[in-house]
């Protein structure tokens, strides 16, 4: 499946901030779109587009850190940059332990927005295929049948075929039968990758 290319979502109530992030993002090569409020943002709001958000901190309504927590609530997980011509150490602090990857005042240096930016951008990409491997995991895993899954569970913990099949109040060889069912539907090539298979799940 191809995937969309990344936009740099813009949300600043300062109209002339606005145009020159965009005229300096679009002169960069990057996609953008412009939001004069956080309630145009939100209402826009997917999280499928691949990106980052460059947030303005204060702003009528929900101001920044309010509109990154409105983004989680709605599982947008966009990386957020924030830009402030009022920023505080606490305010500052908080964005960043909120996950965001920079926080720059205003007048900033356009060249260390754009490094955000690119930053930001990594670290989008790198979280969605996070969460497209853990899908696939999980879609894996599904595919067993619930007796499946029990032996599945139990072989990570370590137990033998005989200590499954007296776990379960079956057979050595039925065990036997199921384990090689759940190597071959997780496509995995040996008990320790099962392991891990099964740790990347609870992970995820």
């Amino acid at each position: 499946m191809t995937q969309a290319p990344a936009t740099i979502f813009l949300v600043d109530d300062d109209e002339s901030v606005l145009r020159g992030l965009v005229r300096l993002l679009r002169a960069a090569g990057y996609a953008t779109k412009p939001f004069a409020s956080p309630s145009e943002f939100l209402a826009q709001l997917s999280g499928d587009t691949p990106g980052c958000a460059v947030l303005d901190l204060r702003m009528p309504g929900l101001n920044g850190l309010e509109l990154q927590q409105s983004m989680e609530s709605k599982d947008c997980h966009l990386p957020v940059i924030f830009i402030s011509g009022h920023g505080d150490v606490p305010a500052s602090v908080r964005a960043m332990k909120a996950g965001a990857v920079d926080f720059l005042l205003k007048p900033f240096d356009e060249q260390q927005l754009l490094g955000s930016i690119s930053q930001a951008l990594l670290k989008d990409a790198a979280a969605r295929a996070g969460r497209a491997e853990t899908a696939a995991l999980h879609a894996r895993h599904a595919d067993l049948t619930p007796r499946e899954r029990e032996v599945c569970a139990l072989v990570a913990q370590g137990l033998t075929n005989k200590e499954v099949a007296q776990r379960l109040g079956t057979t050595e060889k039925t065990i036997k039968v199921h384990r090689a069912r759940v190597i071959q539907k997780l496509d995995v090539d040996s008990v320790a990758e099962l392991v891990r298979f099964v740790d990347r799940l609870g992970q995820g």
